[in-house]
């Protein structure tokens, strides 16, 4: 059952009830239609009880209105298919894979994904009537309207939920704290990273309920995700700066670094504005050249001109420095471009060619969903993983229903997709309150059963008082009160259906049972371990593709063949990496279990990805036609070997099931400290007999790099943290 805020809670019993009892009533007593009469009501508790459909009322009224079709289509296959029980279970699990596979398109399909599958579960139980298919189509077309209605009439009486925080106004505070970040450190004042970084936490995704979190394939939430990781990166540049090794922090005032940095912060606030309050901030590409994001261009080119004049005699730790600061204010561009991306204002956008930082920008949104889709198209993939595992269990389940002769087959099915988790420990965990909810709930109808005798009336008077009473307590008492009350509804139901038998409390129970078996069966059968299992493959796979990606931008800022987006497959690695990251985050952990530093290692991978997106921006602009001189090629070629191997080493130390304890030279130091480091001393001494723009472009690499050589050796050394016990 989707969970509910208990300040919500009175609202959806409400909304359930007045919706479900009208339909239920008017067809099938007052009509004398039992077949519309039963889909009515099952057209309206799937999409009250068991989904999530986010945002304002005209959006949830366009959702309910679009799952019509769906419905028609659900209903229409399952009466169908109905004929045998063989074909019955082959659509369950083709239904059931395309349902839950659906979740890699966000949150939207995925808080609909029950509500379609008892769509398609409820007609494919005998008996065969292909002849009743008018009537369960009207039944089920006159719930989901009845819903949609109900749901514009509370909101009419001022009964609404309270709107949880949109994820933008959580990236647009984070933003701003990282500003003031920016701003602090450059007047040299309280340090406050402490706070941005708190801020920045909040806006992962992993952190966010699951019906509010931008993972879907569209451009705003794609783009709200690269906002978020591009501010990550002026915070994380900002560490190096103030404390990080190589990085001695401000020089004071007049240091034309802190300068750049009072303009980085000046940048992110319209941003942080602009996300707050859902309107796109200025872009200095449309022409304005007042725009903040046009001062810090104009910053950024002055400061390298500084750069360029200063680099003969320059010490190494002032060159990477200033490097560090310069790619904190790149950062601040880029998230000041893809804020506006997520806030519908992408037409002008630099980057957003197929293998720009912006791809997403300009590519049609169907193309967008099916590139989300074969990302997720491997093994490798929680979703896929889920789908199948799902599909499996719902077509065993038929397929046992038709065996065992089972009378009540529906609740079976109803009961495995309801308590199968994505884990084993998590089913395991969902079917004791499943079975204690269930039994008392039971006992109580057959109690009532018994006590009433064949009584209609009471029973259409019970309904509506145990739906909204139940429900209304269901989130404050527990998921075991939920069955309960799910039990009582569905024997109070069916009591009026047909000759009430105290029976029908037991059947209810023995389905819970079967059907709860049956879920932490597949569960242990298939991947156990959910998200757990596979992220240590997903976290690795990410680093060793940016292993990958580091070697492929030095190349191409070398002047050697490459491939044109070296970063493209860094990309499809984040995102199977981030998909695990979240599922993992709620799922239930068990006690004493060890957790590897996947936070740090995640960081590193961003670093590599957003950090190497930089320097391909400027490669094309700072090479032209000539390539770095051999000596920098060679020297810049070395280092990236030796970061990809140090960043390879961190992902088998992952990828083990037991992890080896941190231990000195695994991967070993950061590479070559700024005062050690040939290739700015290099760059120093030729700087006079060199293009300005090559050696700022090496210096900058350099400090990408040496960047990332840091993050990965914190992986390893890292100590494993224990995790919060299931």
């Amino acid at each position: 059952m989707a969970r509910t805020p208990p300040a919500g809670a009175a609202r959806r019993a409400a909304w359930a009830t007045l919706a479900g009892c009208a339909g239920f009533y008017g067809f099938a007593h007052a009509l004398g239609d039992r077949t519309v009469g039963l889909y009515a009501i099952f057209g309206v508790l799937p999409l009250v009880l068991f989904s999530q459909i986010p945002g304002p009322a005209r959006h949830r009224t366009r959702v309910l209105l679009a799952m019509v079709p769906v419905g028609w289509i659900m209903v229409t296959s399952g009466t169908l298919l109905a004929v045998r029980g063989w074909a019955a279970a082959a659509g369950m699990f083709v239904v059931g894979f395309l349902v839950a596979f659906a979740a890699t398109a966000g949150p939207g399909p995925a808080g609909l994904s029950v509500a379609c599958q008892l769509f398609y579960i409820l007609p494919c139980f005998p008996p065969y009537a292909p002849e009743t298919l008018g009537s369960r189509l009207a039944g089920l077309t006159a719930g989901i309207l009845l819903t949609a209605l109900v749901d514009r009439l509370l909101d009419l009486l001022g009964l609404r939920e309270p709107p949880p925080t949109p994820y933008r106004v959580r990236l647009g505070r984070a933003t701003a704290a990282v500003a003031d970040s920016c701003a602090a450190a450059a007047r040299g004042g309280e340090d406050v990273r402490p706070a941005a970084e708190l801020a920045l936490q909040e806006a992962r995704p992993s952190r966010i309920p699951p019906a509010e979190r931008p993972t879907s394939p569209s451009a705003r939430d794609r783009a709200l995700n690269h906002t978020r990781a591009c501010v990550r990166h002026v915070h994380d540049q900002l560490d190096r700066f103030c404390r990080g090794p190589g990085a001695p922090g401000p020089a004071g005032p007049d240091d034309p670094a802190t300068a750049l940095l009072e303009r980085t912060a000046t940048a992110l606030r319209p941003v942080a504005t602009g996300l707050t309050s859902g309107t796109p901030p200025p872009d200095g590409n449309d022409g304005n050249d007042g725009t903040d994001d046009d001062a810090l261009r104009r910053a950024v080119a002055a400061f390298d001109a500084v750069r360029a004049d200063e680099i003969p005699g320059a010490p190494p730790e002032r060159l990477r420095r200033d490097a560090v600061v310069r790619s904190a204010a790149e950062g601040a561009r880029l998230a000041g471009q893809a804020s506006r991306i997520a806030l519908g204002a992408r037409s002008t956008t630099a980057g957003a060619g197929r293998d720009g930082p912006f791809w997403y920008a300009a590519v049609p949104a169907p193309e967008l969903w099916w590139h989300r889709m074969r990302v997720h198209l491997t093994l490798r993939s929680v979703h896929l993983q889920n789908a199948l595992r799902v599909a499996t269990a719902m077509a065993g389940a038929r397929l046992l229903v038709g065996a065992l002769g089972l009378s009540h087959g529906f609740w079976v099915l109803l009961a495995t997709l309801s308590l199968m988790r994505t884990s084993a420990a998590d089913t395991r965990t969902a079917l004791r309150p499943a079975v204690t909810g269930t039994t008392a709930g039971a006992l109580l109808a057959a109690l009532a059963l018994r006590a009433v005798g064949d009584v209609p009336l009471f029973y259409a008077v019970a309904l509506p008082v145990v739906l909204l009473v139940g429900f209304t307590a269901a989130p404050l008492l527990g998921p075991a009160w939920g069955q309960a009350t799910f039990t009582v509804v569905i024997v109070l139901m069916f009591a009026q259906l047909s000759t009430p038998q105290w029976q029908l409390s037991a059947v209810r129970l023995v389905d819970v049972l079967v059907g709860g078996a049956i879920g932490v069966l597949a569960s242990l059968l298939a991947w156990p371990r959910g998200a757990g299992g596979e992220l240590r493959c997903a976290v690795a796979d990410f680093l060793a593709a940016g292993a990958a990606g580091c070697r492929g931008v030095t190349d191409l800022l070398c002047g050697r063949p490459a491939p044109a987006d070296p970063l493209r497959p860094v990309r499809v690695a984040m995102l199977l990496a981030e998909a695990s990251y979240c599922q993992y985050q709620g799922e239930r952990l068990l006690r004493r279990a060890v957790d590897p530093p996947w936070e740090m290692a995640m960081l590193a991978g961003y670093h590599m990805l957003r950090g190497g997106e930089l320097m391909l921006l400027r490669q094309g602009a700072a090479l032209g036609a000539t390539p770095l001189s051999p000596g920098a090629a060679a020297e810049l070629t070395f280092l990236a070997d030796r970061v990809a191997d140090d960043a390879l080493r961190a992902a088998e130390a992952l990828r083990a099931p037991d992890p080896p304890r941190p231990a000195p030279g695994i991967p070993g130091p950061p590479p070559r400290p700024a005062a050690t480091s040939g290739l700015l001393r290099g760059a120093a001494l030729h700087a006079g007999h060199v293009d300005a723009a090559r050696v700022l472009l090496t210096v900058d690499a350099e400090a990408w790099l040496t960047g990332v050589a840091e993050d990965v050796a914190r992986i390893v050394r890292a100590p494993y943290a224990v995790t919060r016990s299931g």
